[in-house]
């Protein structure tokens, strides 16, 4: 463990500060993810009422992050932080006083603006990560920013348990969603520290070039393609797990919130030993090994819908849940790192534009689905089961994709490119 800590204590103070900066947005973000929706619900909104208005979310991802994959490259970077730690925590708040005031209008569109707001940092994070980062505290660097949203997940969890088991009719989901959106404010602080030299590809300084034929379509096709399927399936069932627990368990605000605080402690666990993994057993076993036992703990999880009035059921779901979250989350930073150096550094900026895309289309595809489904009463079980069953399709794909880095890998086709 100490060697671990030791890894990651050489990361650049840039990247460790913007880091720092991450986690205050994805504070937002985990705490919005757990009760946002039961928030609603309480508001008087049904479970498919609130998915049609969380789907403006990835519909603002969707439209703006390709545009700004392109516009980021050969650019500085720093200016897209600075706006993200501002717009995410202001586009949060308005959320909040829209579902409380039902104004449906507003909550469109500040669903929609913070969508648009969470990619100023989640898409150039990566494309800065690994034009800035030493080549052999990369997957460090890579890990770290992954795990953000598990620490966060981890404070935000145990804050909101506490302020809600504290007073409950002070502390209710609004208060503490306000509390956690204005805190979000501190990111702008740590991105002011980072003082940030960003490594620009020299040659394209003068020359910003829009044209899609410059990208290798193939190996980003290839790249990208189990992503989508993930993506799909996940959109159908990461967004609304809080309610799965709230409808079918009857797990409130303070209980979901430590459960899911304990899940992300597992998860952060499990991706600061990424590296390690890598090293010991390479992603070859990894990702496909942690990716099945991730499936099956989902299927598992669903099938407590069918006895859920038996007193175990509850204790199997949340077993279940606890077991999923690090094996599938763990797979990220992996996934990420051989997705980036397979496709090369002149396609980086367009693949973290065009992973942020699918995912987020395809959770506002999936969002409407779930929403066409829940309208008609079907339970969700049979949701959650289409879920494993297209997690189970990309993890074979994922498995031909290492397959195919690996021998690129022995042709010599695999480089260090990155810019010094």
């Amino acid at each position: 463990m100490l060697g671990i800590i030791r890894d990651y204590r050489k990361l650049e103070k840039s990247i460790l500060n913007l880091i720092c900066a991450e986690f205050f947005i994805q504070l937002i973000n985990a705490s919005f993810l757990s009760i946002q929706l039961i928030y609603m619900q309480k508001c008087g909104y049904s479970d498919y009422e609130s998915a049609g208005f969380v789907s403006f979310r990835f519909l603002g991802v969707l439209l703006f992050a390709l545009p700004l994959g392109l516009f980021i490259k050969s650019r500085s970077i720093k200016p897209f932080f600075y706006l993200s730690c501002l717009t995410v925590p202001l586009t949060a708040l308005m959320i909040i006083y829209a579902t409380w005031n039902h104004l449906d209008g507003l909550l469109y569109i500040a669903q929609f603006l913070w969508g648009i707001s969470f990619t100023f940092i989640q898409i150039p994070i990566m494309p800065y990560i690994l034009r800035n980062a030493k080549k052999e505290t990369q997957t460090e660097a890579i890990a770290l920013s992954y795990s953000t949203y598990s620490f966060a997940g981890i404070i935000s969890g145990l804050l909101i348990y506490v302020l809600n088991t504290i007073n409950p009719l002070l502390f209710d989901e609004k208060l503490i969603l306000e509390i956690i959106a204005i805190s979000g404010f501190a990111s702008a602080y740590f991105i002011h520290r980072a003082k940030m030299v960003d490594h620009v590809k020299m040659e394209s300084k003068t020359k910003h070039s829009y044209s899609l034929k410059e990208y290798n379509w193939n190996l980003i096709f290839k790249s990208l393609f189990p992503t989508l399927i993930i993506a799909v399936g996940a959109g159908l069932t990461i967004p609304f797990i809080s309610i799965f627990f709230f409808n079918v368990h009857h797990l409130d605000t303070n209980h979901f919130s430590i459960i899911s605080s304990a899940a992300a402690v597992l998860v952060a666990m499990a991706a600061i030993l990424v590296p390690k993994v890598k090293r010991e057993i390479g992603y070859k076993i990894a990702i496909p090994t942690t990716q099945f036992f991730a499936v099956l703990a989902l299927v598992l999880l669903a099938t407590t819908q069918l006895y859920s009035q038996m007193h175990i059921a509850i204790y199997i779901a949340v077993g279940c849940f606890m077991l999923r979250q690090p094996l599938m989350n763990m797979a990220g930073p992996m996934t990420s790192d051989i997705v980036m150096n397979y496709v090369g550094h002149k396609n980086r900026e367009i693949v973290s534009a065009l992973t942020a895309a699918i995912w987020s289309g395809s959770w506002f595809v999936s969002s409407i689905i779930f929403k066409v489904l829940r309208e008609r009463d079907i339970p969700y079980v049979e949701v959650f089961l289409i879920t494993a069953l297209l997690y189970g399709i990309g993890v074979v794909m994922y498995y031909f994709l290492i397959l195919d880095y690996n021998k690129r890998e022995r042709l010599g086709m695999i480089i260090d490119d990155k810019v010094d």
